[in-house]
Parts: structure tokens; sequence; C-alpha cells
């Protein structure tokens, strides 16, 4: 069965410092470039981990956390240091509108937006490209960032456990679970804010109209005396 020949080579993958390497790299560079699937690393490596026995589920989550940190710092250097113009593709009417978006909101609750934007792939860069953008200062942001990748490691552990135990701690189950459950979630995650958006304005359209609209007369108006 494939599942035999695969699992001696995912088991000393497992046991290999170099995983934790990766990890940490694949956390960092999603920080400010999405295409990176950290997610979806973190938590079949949490799920074939919680099944095998290693990596310690806690250390993996420490070095997920750590390049979560770094990757969101960056991203706002990045945008501290060339802003949110520099670049063609923050000139996108799509991406520009989203920067001012983040930029406007950044400045009256950084906490908050810092920390729900990091659970949404392309929204925490985003958000974190406006924060430095918008001068907020780096020791408040810092801080911020730590919290929420802390929060988002625990959050990819929690699904990384999960899947493998509905995979029964079979490590090959566990890991395309656990994939298949991280891709799931990311874009239920990403579509909600969107739909969220949709209603908002569909409501303000539509309060709109009905404050164009003059009101109806009377059915007494309508009858000459």
């Amino acid at each position: 069965m494939p599942t035999l020949d695969l699992l001696p080579l995912l088991t000393a993958l497992l046991a290999s410092p170099l995983l934790c390497v990766v990890l940490f790299l694949a956390c960092a560079l999603d920080g400010f470039f999405p295409p990176v699937p950290s997610e979806t690393i973190l938590v079949a490596i949490v799920a074939a981990g919680v099944a095998t026995g290693q990596p310690p589920v806690v250390v993996v989550a420490v070095v997920a956390a750590a390049g979560a940190v770094l990757g969101d710092t960056l991203a706002f250097l990045i945008g501290r240091r060339v802003g949110m113009t520099r670049f063609r593709w923050m000139r996108r009417p799509r991406v520009a509108a989203a920067l001012e978006r983040a930029s406007d909101a950044v400045t009256r609750r950084p906490a908050g937006l810092v920390l729900t934007a990091r659970f949404v792939p392309v929204g925490r860069m985003i958000v974190n490209l406006a924060a430095g953008a918008s001068g907020l200062p780096l020791r408040r942001f810092v801080p911020i960032a730590a919290l929420a990748g802390l929060a988002w490691a625990a959050y990819s552990v929690f699904v990384g456990t999960i899947a493998s135990a509905w995979a029964a701690n079979d490590p090959i189950l566990a890991v395309v679970l656990a994939v298949v459950l991280a891709t799931v979630i990311g874009a239920a995650v990403d579509l909600l804010p969107r739909l969220i958006r949709h209603r908002l304005s569909s409501r303000r359209a539509a309060g709109s109209i009905a404050s164009e609209t003059p009101p109806a007369s009377p059915a007494g108006d309508l009858v000459q005396p």
C-alpha cells in the first residue's frame, strides 16, 4: 500500500532538524509574500507530528510563531520604507483600495486589526504594510505582532490536532486531512470579509435609495375636497 511506502520517508522528514528551518522560513516569507502556504505547511507538520510523536508540537508552534512575527515585522518595515504606492502592484485598483482602507483603520484600532488580519493570508500583508506606512511606532507594532503570531500558531496547532484525531493517528491520512481542512478554513476566512462588505454595501445602497425617495402621499391627500 502507498502508506507503507511513504511512512518511512515521512518519519525521516519529521525527524530532520531542517524541517523546523523550512517551517520558520515559510512562515517568515508568508508575511510579505502570500503565495507561500505557511498555514498548510504548519498544520500538515502538526498533524503528522501528533500522529508520530515528532517533532514536538510545542517546538513546532514556537518556530511557526517566531517566523510569523519576523515576516509580519518585515512587511511592516517595507511599508515604513517604501510606502503604499512605490510598486506597480500596489497601485492596482483593488490593492490600492484595500491599502487605503487598512491605513484608515489601523490608525484607529491597530491592535484589533493586526490580530485579526494575521488569520487572513493576503489581509495580513496588506494590514502590516499599511501599519508601517501609517507611522505606527515599531515598538508598539512588535508586541501586537507577537501576540498575533502566537494566537495564529495555536490555532494552526488546534487544526492539525483535530485532523490527526480524525485520521485515527495515521500520519499520511492526517497530513491529507490537515491540508484539506486548512484549505477549506482559509478559503472561508478569506471569503467572509468580502461577504460582509458586500452585505454592508448593499444595505448602504438600499438606505441611500430609501432616503432619496419622497414619502408616499397619505390616502387623504389623494381625495380632493
